[in-house]
């Protein structure tokens, strides 16, 4: 065998394999593949371990460690040295490649999107023959039909280019693997890694029941973030298809405005159930918001902000917003109240971070800060924004205690339509 044989699934399904005295034993109908998911630090490539012939009613099982995988004259040969049978109950821990991968979705990590399998590379050398990429281009597409050597020339000749596209596998993460009978590695682990925007825009693309295998994959933190991101109607999908306990657990993630949203988008009867789940204060916090009629200021205000009393230290507040790990969103305000609650001034992170940790919030604070209260028409804030260039407005009810910010992505959001006001 040479020491390194390159080639494509779709070359090798229906080929025939040869014995050492050139007799034909069968055509090959998938290639399986197993990888030891201990192996977590390695790069994985899955072993191709069995090769599968004989006749679709009648398949056989061989062990490909017996097998060669040669070329000569730029054509593959497979060669059987021993035809050693694979046991059922062995053949059923393999990942048949045309089954399985061939014509699938598969998440391209690098790519953060969706993609479908048009071939699979792989590799033959001394210690065994491996899956090392996918092709999702249009060649692949192009080899499968028997057709890519002729579209390559006559595109070579009007100069178009024939667009072609491989995923090393390391870079690939599979979505079902609750029905596949290997693990590659751990199950979406790198699929975690991106970012909840990344994430949400491929679970969009994704079947039921991939989504919520996902989901459960994910920790409560990371599932929340992710749901916020994702289309409404795939948001109630998503939340339909969990259990109550661990709907509500997501939704106790979710700032109280963006769980507002969710559940106002749910039959009257499960949108209870959910409320009665969640813990008494988040659900307390979604319920006064749910309060709110359509189009006002408060359909669309976050109840997370942090807030100092005026004699507090620039050091206590510090301290104060290390111990909430606030999202973005809460800093673009902070606001300083009395201790009834109502708006006083605003204090902004820069003078915080610039200022000496003695000195006082009163000596520092914005008084007479801009505000809306929360029964106020969403019209208002467009202008109100643009006209004193804020990232963020404090609402407050009509007794000027503070209820909450409507933050400036809301408010776009709001204006494009892409936000469900209640």
């Amino acid at each position: 065998m040479t020491a390194l044989t390159t080639f494509y699934l779709s070359q090798v399904l229906g080929m025939k394999i040869y014995s050492r005295d050139n007799e034909v034993i069968g055509r090959v109908l998938d290639l399986l593949v197993y990888s030891d998911p201990s192996l977590t630090d390695e790069p994985i490539r899955p072993n191709v371990v069995a090769v599968k012939t004989g006749s679709r009613a009648h398949p056989v099982y061989y062990n490909f460690s017996y097998f060669e995988i040669n070329r000569q004259n730029n054509k593959i040969f497979i060669l059987c040295n021993k035809k050693q049978h694979v046991e059922d109950e062995e053949y059923a821990k393999f990942m048949p490649l045309k089954d399985r991968i061939l014509d699938q979705q598969i998440v391209d990590l690098n790519g953060r999107k969706m993609v479908r399998v048009n071939d699979v590379r792989l590799a033959s050398i001394a210690s065994g023959t491996y899956v090392v990429a996918v092709d999702v281009g249009v060649e692949g597409l192009l080899r499968r039909l028997g057709v890519a050597e002729s579209v390559k020339i006559i595109a070579a000749l009007v100069r178009l280019p024939v667009p072609s596209k491989f995923i090393l596998w390391d870079d690939v993460d599979t979505l079902d693997t609750s029905n596949l009978n290997i693990k590659l590695g751990k199950p979406l682990t790198k699929l975690q890694m991106l970012h909840p925007s990344d994430l949400a825009d491929i679970i969009e693309e994704m079947g039921r029941s991939e989504r919520t295998s996902v989901f459960n994959s994910l920790d409560e933190e990371q599932a929340a973030d992710v749901l916020e991101e994702m289309d409404p109607k795939l948001q109630v999908d998503v939340i339909e298809s969990l259990s109550i306990a661990k709907a509500a657990d997501l939704l106790e993630k979710m700032p109280a405005d963006e769980a507002a949203d969710l559940i106002d988008l749910l039959e009257s009867d499960k949108a209870e159930l959910l409320l009665n789940e969640m813990e008494i204060e988040a659900s307390g916090e979604v319920r006064e918001l749910l309060e709110y009629s359509n189009r006002s200021v408060g359909s669309i205000m976050s109840t997370d902000f942090i807030s100092f009393h005026e004699n507090e230290t620039v050091e206590q507040a510090l301290a104060t917003i290390r111990e909430a790990k606030p999202e973005d969103s809460m800093l673009y305000n902070l606001f300083v109240v009395t201790h009834n609650g109502k708006l006083l001034a605003t204090v902004t992170l820069r003078n915080l971070v610039v200022s000496e940790p003695s000195v006082v919030l009163k000596d520092i604070m914005h008084k007479n800060p801009v505000s809306v209260e929360d029964n106020d028409k969403l019209e208002s804030l467009a202008e109100i924004v643009s006209k004193y260039n804020l990232l963020a407005v404090p609402v407050v009810n009509q007794y000027q205690v503070l209820e909450g910010m409507v933050v400036i992505d809301d408010i776009v959001d709001d204006l494009l339509g892409a936000r469900k006001t209640r």
